[in-house]
Protein backbone atom coordinates (compact mmCIF):
# COMPACT_ATOMS: atom_id res chain seq x y z
CA UNK A 1 0.00 0.00 0.00
CA UNK A 2 1.14 3.56 -0.69
CA UNK A 3 0.08 6.93 0.58
CA UNK A 4 -2.87 8.34 -1.33
CA UNK A 5 -3.86 11.88 -2.28
CA UNK A 6 -7.45 12.75 -3.18
CA UNK A 7 -8.10 16.05 -4.97
CA UNK A 8 -11.56 17.59 -5.29
CA UNK A 9 -11.38 20.43 -7.78
CA UNK A 10 -13.32 22.57 -7.99
CA UNK A 11 -15.17 22.43 -4.71
CA UNK A 12 -18.78 23.07 -5.68
CA UNK A 13 -21.68 24.75 -3.95
CA UNK A 14 -19.61 27.61 -2.59
CA UNK A 15 -19.03 31.18 -3.71
CA UNK A 16 -15.64 31.35 -5.37
CA UNK A 17 -12.96 28.97 -6.54
CA UNK A 18 -11.16 26.44 -4.40
CA UNK A 19 -10.05 22.85 -4.22
CA UNK A 20 -9.67 20.26 -1.52
CA UNK A 21 -6.55 18.11 -1.03
CA UNK A 22 -6.98 15.04 1.19
CA UNK A 23 -3.83 13.10 2.08
CA UNK A 24 -4.14 9.55 3.46
CA UNK A 25 -1.52 7.29 5.04
CA UNK A 26 -0.68 3.83 3.75
CA UNK A 27 -3.23 2.47 6.19
CA UNK A 28 -5.94 4.69 4.73
CA UNK A 29 -6.10 7.06 7.69
CA UNK A 30 -6.16 10.82 7.43
CA UNK A 31 -2.77 12.51 7.25
CA UNK A 32 -3.82 16.03 6.25
CA UNK A 33 -6.57 18.08 4.62
CA UNK A 34 -5.89 21.37 2.87
CA UNK A 35 -8.31 23.88 1.41
CA UNK A 36 -6.46 25.43 -1.51
CA UNK A 37 -7.15 28.79 -3.13
CA UNK A 38 -5.04 28.76 -6.25
CA UNK A 39 -5.64 32.27 -7.56
CA UNK A 40 -5.42 35.84 -6.37
CA UNK A 41 -7.47 38.87 -7.37
CA UNK A 42 -5.00 41.79 -6.93
CA UNK A 43 -7.72 44.28 -5.90
CA UNK A 44 -5.48 45.77 -3.23
CA UNK A 45 -2.85 46.61 -5.83
CA UNK A 46 -4.94 47.92 -8.70
CA UNK A 47 -6.91 50.25 -6.42
CA UNK A 48 -3.62 52.02 -5.78
CA UNK A 49 -3.31 55.21 -7.84
CA UNK A 50 -7.07 55.64 -8.28
CA UNK A 51 -9.23 58.41 -6.88
CA UNK A 52 -10.70 57.10 -3.64
CA UNK A 53 -14.28 57.89 -4.67
CA UNK A 54 -13.89 55.24 -7.41
CA UNK A 55 -13.20 52.48 -4.89
CA UNK A 56 -16.85 51.89 -3.82
CA UNK A 57 -17.70 51.19 -7.48
CA UNK A 58 -14.71 48.94 -8.13
CA UNK A 59 -14.43 46.87 -4.95
CA UNK A 60 -17.90 45.22 -5.25
CA UNK A 61 -16.44 43.24 -8.17
CA UNK A 62 -14.54 41.22 -5.59
CA UNK A 63 -17.70 39.18 -5.01
CA UNK A 64 -20.82 38.72 -7.11
CA UNK A 65 -22.70 37.12 -4.21
CA UNK A 66 -22.16 39.89 -1.65
CA UNK A 67 -21.14 43.08 -3.52
CA UNK A 68 -23.23 45.28 -1.21
CA UNK A 69 -21.00 44.69 1.85
CA UNK A 70 -17.89 45.54 -0.22
CA UNK A 71 -19.62 48.64 -1.56
CA UNK A 72 -20.44 49.87 1.94
CA UNK A 73 -17.17 48.84 3.64
CA UNK A 74 -15.34 50.71 0.87
CA UNK A 75 -17.34 53.94 1.15
CA UNK A 76 -17.03 53.85 4.95
CA UNK A 77 -13.25 53.52 4.61
CA UNK A 78 -13.09 56.58 2.34
CA UNK A 79 -15.29 58.58 4.73
CA UNK A 80 -13.10 57.61 7.68
CA UNK A 81 -9.97 58.68 5.79
CA UNK A 82 -11.53 62.04 4.90
CA UNK A 83 -13.26 62.63 8.25
CA UNK A 84 -16.73 62.62 6.66
CA UNK A 85 -19.99 61.82 8.45
CA UNK A 86 -22.95 61.10 6.12
CA UNK A 87 -26.48 62.31 6.97
CA UNK A 88 -28.55 60.01 9.26
CA UNK A 89 -31.06 59.26 6.49
CA UNK A 90 -28.23 58.03 4.24
CA UNK A 91 -27.03 55.67 6.98
CA UNK A 92 -30.55 54.24 7.33
CA UNK A 93 -30.75 53.68 3.59
CA UNK A 94 -27.38 51.91 3.67
CA UNK A 95 -28.64 49.73 6.51
CA UNK A 96 -31.68 48.82 4.43
CA UNK A 97 -29.41 47.88 1.53
CA UNK A 98 -27.15 45.73 3.72
CA UNK A 99 -30.06 43.93 5.39
CA UNK A 100 -31.64 43.26 1.99
CA UNK A 101 -28.42 41.56 0.91
CA UNK A 102 -28.18 39.69 4.22
CA UNK A 103 -31.70 38.40 3.69
CA UNK A 104 -31.35 37.34 0.05
CA UNK A 105 -27.93 35.74 0.64
CA UNK A 106 -29.02 33.77 3.69
CA UNK A 107 -32.12 32.53 1.86
CA UNK A 108 -29.97 31.54 -1.12
CA UNK A 109 -27.45 29.74 1.08
CA UNK A 110 -30.02 27.81 3.08
CA UNK A 111 -32.26 26.73 0.21
CA UNK A 112 -29.79 26.34 -2.68
CA UNK A 113 -26.51 25.35 -1.00
CA UNK A 114 -27.44 23.59 2.25
CA UNK A 115 -31.00 22.29 1.91
CA UNK A 116 -30.27 19.78 -0.89
CA UNK A 117 -28.03 17.72 1.42
CA UNK A 118 -30.48 17.90 4.30
CA UNK A 119 -33.67 17.18 2.36
CA UNK A 120 -32.27 14.53 0.02
CA UNK A 121 -29.79 13.19 2.57
CA UNK A 122 -25.99 13.64 2.45
CA UNK A 123 -25.62 10.14 1.00
CA UNK A 124 -28.53 10.52 -1.40
CA UNK A 125 -28.55 10.42 -5.18
CA UNK A 126 -26.61 13.47 -6.47
CA UNK A 127 -29.37 13.96 -9.03
CA UNK A 128 -31.65 14.84 -6.11
CA UNK A 129 -29.14 16.85 -4.11
CA UNK A 130 -29.66 20.17 -5.88
CA UNK A 131 -32.06 23.08 -5.76
CA UNK A 132 -33.79 22.10 -9.01
CA UNK A 133 -34.74 18.72 -7.54
CA UNK A 134 -36.06 20.43 -4.41
CA UNK A 135 -38.26 22.73 -6.49
CA UNK A 136 -39.65 19.73 -8.38
CA UNK A 137 -40.22 17.62 -5.26
CA UNK A 138 -41.44 20.43 -3.00
CA UNK A 139 -42.86 23.09 -5.35
CA UNK A 140 -44.43 25.14 -2.54
CA UNK A 141 -41.10 25.31 -0.68
CA UNK A 142 -39.25 26.08 -3.91
CA UNK A 143 -41.65 28.88 -4.83
CA UNK A 144 -41.36 30.36 -1.34
CA UNK A 145 -37.54 30.25 -1.51
CA UNK A 146 -37.46 31.96 -4.91
CA UNK A 147 -39.90 34.65 -3.76
CA UNK A 148 -37.76 35.38 -0.69
CA UNK A 149 -34.56 35.66 -2.71
CA UNK A 150 -36.32 37.83 -5.29
CA UNK A 151 -37.61 40.21 -2.62
CA UNK A 152 -34.12 40.73 -1.23
CA UNK A 153 -32.47 41.17 -4.62
CA UNK A 154 -35.12 43.58 -5.90
CA UNK A 155 -34.79 45.67 -2.75
CA UNK A 156 -31.01 45.70 -3.29
CA UNK A 157 -31.60 46.99 -6.82
CA UNK A 158 -34.10 49.62 -5.66
CA UNK A 159 -31.68 51.05 -3.08
CA UNK A 160 -28.32 50.27 -4.66
CA UNK A 161 -29.11 51.08 -8.28
CA UNK A 162 -28.32 47.50 -9.31
CA UNK A 163 -28.96 44.14 -7.68
CA UNK A 164 -25.32 43.17 -8.30
CA UNK A 165 -22.45 45.65 -7.90
CA UNK A 166 -24.37 48.65 -6.44
CA UNK A 167 -23.40 52.22 -7.29
CA UNK A 168 -25.40 54.53 -5.01
CA UNK A 169 -23.23 54.92 -1.88
CA UNK A 170 -20.77 57.81 -2.27
CA UNK A 171 -18.43 59.51 0.21
CA UNK A 172 -20.79 61.72 2.18
CA UNK A 173 -24.05 59.87 1.60
CA UNK A 174 -26.25 58.22 -1.02
CA UNK A 175 -26.97 59.27 -4.60
CA UNK A 176 -30.56 58.13 -5.10
CA UNK A 177 -33.68 58.97 -3.14
CA UNK A 178 -35.82 55.98 -2.16
CA UNK A 179 -39.27 57.03 -3.34
CA UNK A 180 -42.46 56.74 -1.33
CA UNK A 181 -43.91 54.55 -4.08
CA UNK A 182 -41.05 52.07 -3.79
CA UNK A 183 -41.26 52.18 0.00
CA UNK A 184 -44.98 51.41 -0.07
CA UNK A 185 -44.49 48.59 -2.58
CA UNK A 186 -41.81 46.81 -0.55
CA UNK A 187 -43.59 47.41 2.74
CA UNK A 188 -46.71 45.74 1.35
CA UNK A 189 -44.70 42.80 0.01
CA UNK A 190 -42.86 42.44 3.31
CA UNK A 191 -46.04 41.16 4.98
CA UNK A 192 -45.82 37.94 2.94
CA UNK A 193 -42.05 37.79 3.30
CA UNK A 194 -42.32 37.82 7.09
CA UNK A 195 -44.66 34.83 6.94
CA UNK A 196 -42.37 32.98 4.53
CA UNK A 197 -39.44 33.67 6.85
CA UNK A 198 -41.30 32.20 9.82
CA UNK A 199 -42.16 29.17 7.68
CA UNK A 200 -38.46 28.84 6.88
CA UNK A 201 -37.72 28.88 10.61
CA UNK A 202 -40.11 25.95 11.08
CA UNK A 203 -38.46 24.06 8.20
CA UNK A 204 -35.00 24.74 9.61
CA UNK A 205 -36.05 23.57 13.08
CA UNK A 206 -37.25 20.28 11.58
CA UNK A 207 -33.89 19.91 9.81
CA UNK A 208 -32.10 20.53 13.10
CA UNK A 209 -34.24 18.01 14.95
CA UNK A 210 -33.80 15.38 12.24
CA UNK A 211 -30.05 15.88 12.05
CA UNK A 212 -29.42 16.44 15.75
CA UNK A 213 -26.91 13.60 15.97
CA UNK A 214 -24.50 14.78 13.23
CA UNK A 215 -25.00 18.44 14.18
CA UNK A 216 -23.82 17.79 17.73
CA UNK A 217 -21.12 15.21 16.91
CA UNK A 218 -19.64 15.81 13.46
CA UNK A 219 -16.82 18.35 12.91
CA UNK A 220 -17.30 20.03 16.29
CA UNK A 221 -14.22 22.26 16.66
CA UNK A 222 -13.60 24.85 19.41
CA UNK A 223 -12.09 28.08 18.05
CA UNK A 224 -12.06 31.80 18.71
CA UNK A 225 -14.91 33.85 17.19
CA UNK A 226 -15.07 37.33 15.64
CA UNK A 227 -18.04 39.61 15.00
CA UNK A 228 -19.49 43.11 15.17
CA UNK A 229 -21.84 44.19 17.94
CA UNK A 230 -23.58 47.39 19.00
CA UNK A 231 -23.95 47.58 22.78
CA UNK A 232 -24.15 43.79 22.83
CA UNK A 233 -26.70 43.52 20.02
CA UNK A 234 -25.79 41.55 16.90
CA UNK A 235 -24.82 44.21 14.34
CA UNK A 236 -23.95 44.15 10.64
CA UNK A 237 -23.36 47.81 9.61
CA UNK A 238 -21.53 49.68 12.36
CA UNK A 239 -20.18 48.90 15.81
CA UNK A 240 -17.25 47.44 17.70
CA UNK A 241 -15.51 44.15 17.03
CA UNK A 242 -15.55 41.42 19.64
CA UNK A 243 -13.37 38.34 19.97
CA UNK A 244 -14.58 35.38 22.04
CA UNK A 245 -12.25 32.59 23.13
CA UNK A 246 -13.15 28.87 22.93
CA UNK A 247 -14.38 28.92 26.55
CA UNK A 248 -16.81 31.75 25.86
CA UNK A 249 -14.83 34.63 27.40
CA UNK A 250 -14.75 37.98 25.57
CA UNK A 251 -11.01 38.59 25.21
CA UNK A 252 -11.12 41.69 22.99
CA UNK A 253 -13.65 44.44 22.28
CA UNK A 254 -12.30 47.17 20.01
CA UNK A 255 -13.04 49.71 17.31
CA UNK A 256 -12.37 48.39 13.79
CA UNK A 257 -9.70 51.02 13.18
CA UNK A 258 -7.59 49.31 15.84
CA UNK A 259 -7.72 45.94 14.07
CA UNK A 260 -3.95 45.63 13.52
CA UNK A 261 -3.43 45.06 17.23
CA UNK A 262 -5.69 41.98 17.13
CA UNK A 263 -5.53 40.64 13.56
CA UNK A 264 -2.67 38.31 12.69
CA UNK A 265 -2.09 36.86 9.21
CA UNK A 266 -0.51 33.51 8.43
CA UNK A 267 0.40 32.61 4.85
CA UNK A 268 0.32 28.84 4.15
CA UNK A 269 2.63 27.50 1.45
CA UNK A 270 -0.19 25.72 -0.37
CA UNK A 271 -2.69 28.56 -0.80
CA UNK A 272 -2.92 32.22 -1.80
CA UNK A 273 -5.58 32.86 0.85
CA UNK A 274 -4.08 34.11 4.12
CA UNK A 275 -5.31 32.69 7.42
CA UNK A 276 -6.35 35.48 9.80
CA UNK A 277 -6.26 34.74 13.53
CA UNK A 278 -6.35 36.36 16.99
CA UNK A 279 -2.90 37.92 17.11
CA UNK A 280 -2.31 37.97 20.90
CA UNK A 281 -2.78 34.17 21.01
CA UNK A 282 -0.67 33.35 17.95
CA UNK A 283 -1.14 30.81 15.17
CA UNK A 284 -2.62 28.18 15.11
CA UNK A 285 -3.92 28.43 18.68
CA UNK A 286 -5.62 31.75 17.92
CA UNK A 287 -7.54 30.58 14.85
CA UNK A 288 -10.94 32.24 14.76
CA UNK A 289 -14.11 31.96 12.72
CA UNK A 290 -16.51 34.66 11.55
CA UNK A 291 -19.90 34.22 9.81
CA UNK A 292 -23.35 33.60 11.30
CA UNK A 293 -22.53 31.38 14.28
CA UNK A 294 -19.57 33.55 15.26
CA UNK A 295 -21.80 36.63 15.32
CA UNK A 296 -24.43 34.78 17.36
CA UNK A 297 -21.71 33.65 19.77
CA UNK A 298 -20.13 37.04 20.41
CA UNK A 299 -23.42 38.99 20.64
CA UNK A 300 -25.23 39.14 23.96
CA UNK A 301 -28.55 39.24 22.16
CA UNK A 302 -30.18 39.85 18.78
CA UNK A 303 -31.33 43.36 17.89
CA UNK A 304 -34.96 42.37 17.20
CA UNK A 305 -37.51 40.44 19.30
CA UNK A 306 -38.44 37.44 17.11
CA UNK A 307 -34.80 36.83 16.26
CA UNK A 308 -33.95 37.01 19.97
CA UNK A 309 -36.52 34.29 20.71
CA UNK A 310 -34.89 32.16 18.02
CA UNK A 311 -31.40 32.79 19.45
CA UNK A 312 -32.59 31.82 22.93
CA UNK A 313 -33.96 28.55 21.55
CA UNK A 314 -30.61 27.73 19.94
CA UNK A 315 -28.67 28.60 23.09
CA UNK A 316 -31.05 26.60 25.28
CA UNK A 317 -30.28 23.61 23.08
CA UNK A 318 -26.54 24.03 22.46
CA UNK A 319 -25.24 26.55 25.02
CA UNK A 320 -22.83 29.45 24.46
CA UNK A 321 -20.40 29.41 22.82
CA UNK A 322 -21.57 26.91 20.23
CA UNK A 323 -18.77 25.04 18.45
CA UNK A 324 -20.90 22.74 16.27
CA UNK A 325 -19.98 23.57 12.68
CA UNK A 326 -23.38 22.53 11.34
CA UNK A 327 -25.04 25.00 13.73
CA UNK A 328 -23.95 27.72 11.31
CA UNK A 329 -27.08 26.81 9.34
CA UNK A 330 -29.27 27.36 12.42
CA UNK A 331 -27.59 30.70 13.12
CA UNK A 332 -28.12 31.70 9.48
CA UNK A 333 -31.89 31.35 9.90
CA UNK A 334 -31.80 33.42 13.11
CA UNK A 335 -30.05 36.20 11.19
CA UNK A 336 -32.57 35.81 8.36
CA UNK A 337 -35.29 36.67 10.89
CA UNK A 338 -33.40 39.72 12.18
CA UNK A 339 -32.85 40.93 8.62
CA UNK A 340 -36.55 40.96 7.73
CA UNK A 341 -37.43 42.53 11.10
CA UNK A 342 -34.89 45.31 10.58
CA UNK A 343 -35.98 45.86 6.97
CA UNK A 344 -39.59 46.26 8.12
CA UNK A 345 -38.57 48.77 10.79
CA UNK A 346 -36.51 50.76 8.29
CA UNK A 347 -39.24 50.73 5.63
CA UNK A 348 -41.63 52.23 8.20
CA UNK A 349 -39.14 54.95 9.19
CA UNK A 350 -40.04 58.34 7.61
CA UNK A 351 -36.32 59.07 7.08
CA UNK A 352 -36.05 56.22 4.57
CA UNK A 353 -37.71 58.46 1.91
CA UNK A 354 -35.81 61.60 2.93
CA UNK A 355 -34.14 63.73 0.27
CA UNK A 356 -31.41 64.81 2.70
CA UNK A 357 -29.02 62.06 1.64
CA UNK A 358 -25.65 63.59 0.79
CA UNK A 359 -23.20 66.28 1.83
CA UNK A 360 -22.29 68.95 -0.70
CA UNK A 361 -18.84 69.84 0.61
CA UNK A 362 -16.85 66.57 0.73
CA UNK A 363 -13.19 67.39 0.19
CA UNK A 364 -10.49 64.83 -0.65
CA UNK A 365 -7.62 64.88 1.81
CA UNK A 366 -4.64 62.95 3.07
CA UNK A 367 -5.51 60.31 5.61
CA UNK A 368 -6.22 56.68 6.28
CA UNK A 369 -9.51 55.11 7.22
CA UNK A 370 -11.08 51.75 8.02
CA UNK A 371 -14.53 50.64 6.90
CA UNK A 372 -16.00 47.53 8.49
CA UNK A 373 -19.33 45.74 7.97
CA UNK A 374 -20.56 42.19 8.31
CA UNK A 375 -20.94 40.34 5.02
CA UNK A 376 -23.24 37.30 5.07
CA UNK A 377 -20.17 35.01 5.28
CA UNK A 378 -18.31 37.04 7.91
CA UNK A 379 -16.56 40.23 8.94
CA UNK A 380 -15.33 42.43 6.08
CA UNK A 381 -12.74 45.17 6.54
CA UNK A 382 -11.34 47.73 4.08
CA UNK A 383 -8.42 50.01 5.01
CA UNK A 384 -7.41 52.80 2.60
CA UNK A 385 -4.59 55.33 2.69
CA UNK A 386 -4.96 58.49 0.53
CA UNK A 387 -2.70 61.41 -0.39
CA UNK A 388 -3.68 65.09 -0.23
CA UNK A 389 -5.45 64.81 -3.62
CA UNK A 390 -7.57 61.91 -2.41
CA UNK A 391 -5.69 59.34 -4.48
CA UNK A 392 -5.31 55.90 -2.91
CA UNK A 393 -1.71 55.07 -2.04
CA UNK A 394 -2.21 51.81 -0.15
CA UNK A 395 -5.00 49.28 0.50
CA UNK A 396 -5.48 46.44 2.95
CA UNK A 397 -8.56 44.23 2.81
CA UNK A 398 -9.51 41.39 5.14
CA UNK A 399 -12.46 39.54 3.68
CA UNK A 400 -14.70 36.83 5.13
CA UNK A 401 -12.68 34.04 3.50
CA UNK A 402 -9.52 35.18 5.29
CA UNK A 403 -11.30 35.09 8.63
CA UNK A 404 -12.85 31.68 8.04
CA UNK A 405 -10.46 29.56 6.04
CA UNK A 406 -8.25 28.38 8.92
CA UNK A 407 -11.31 27.39 10.95
CA UNK A 408 -12.77 25.73 7.87
CA UNK A 409 -9.65 23.58 7.61
CA UNK A 410 -9.95 22.60 11.29
CA UNK A 411 -13.54 21.50 10.70
CA UNK A 412 -12.51 19.52 7.63
CA UNK A 413 -9.67 17.83 9.52
CA UNK A 414 -11.96 16.87 12.39
CA UNK A 415 -14.55 15.49 9.99
CA UNK A 416 -11.78 13.69 8.10
CA UNK A 417 -10.53 11.99 11.26
CA UNK A 418 -14.06 10.86 12.06
CA UNK A 419 -14.57 9.53 8.53
CA UNK A 420 -11.20 7.95 7.74
CA UNK A 421 -9.78 7.12 11.18
CA UNK A 422 -12.60 6.48 13.62
CA UNK A 423 -15.43 5.62 11.23
CA UNK A 424 -17.55 7.47 13.75
CA UNK A 425 -19.72 8.83 10.96
CA UNK A 426 -21.09 5.35 10.34
CA UNK A 427 -22.80 5.38 13.73
CA UNK A 428 -24.44 8.77 13.24
CA UNK A 429 -28.21 8.68 13.09
CA UNK A 430 -29.43 10.08 9.78
CA UNK A 431 -33.14 10.63 9.02
CA UNK A 432 -34.99 9.28 6.03
CA UNK A 433 -34.72 11.66 3.05
CA UNK A 434 -37.63 14.09 2.64
CA UNK A 435 -37.41 14.02 -1.17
Amino acid sequence: MTEKTIKISPVTRLEGHGELTIKLTKEGKLKDIQFNVGSTRFFEKFLEGRFAEEAPRISPRICGICPEPHHLASVKAVEAAWDVTPPPAAVKLRRLLLNAKQFSSHALHFFALAAPDFLAGPLGDPAKRNVVAIIKALPDVGKMALEMMQFGQELCAAVGGKAVHPVTAIPGGMLNVFSEEKRDEFLKRSEDVVQWTLATVDLAKKVVQDYWDPITKLAVVPTYYLGLHNKGNLEIYDGKLRVMDPEGKIVADFKPENYRKYYGEYVPKYSYATHVYYKPEGYPKGIWRANTLARCNVADQMATPIAQDALKEMRDALGRPIHATFAYHWARIIELVQAIEEMTILLKDPDIVSTDLKLSDVQPMKGDGVGCVEAPRGTLLHHYWTDDQGIITKVNMVVATNNNIAGLELSLKEAGKQIFNQKAHESLKLPEPMI
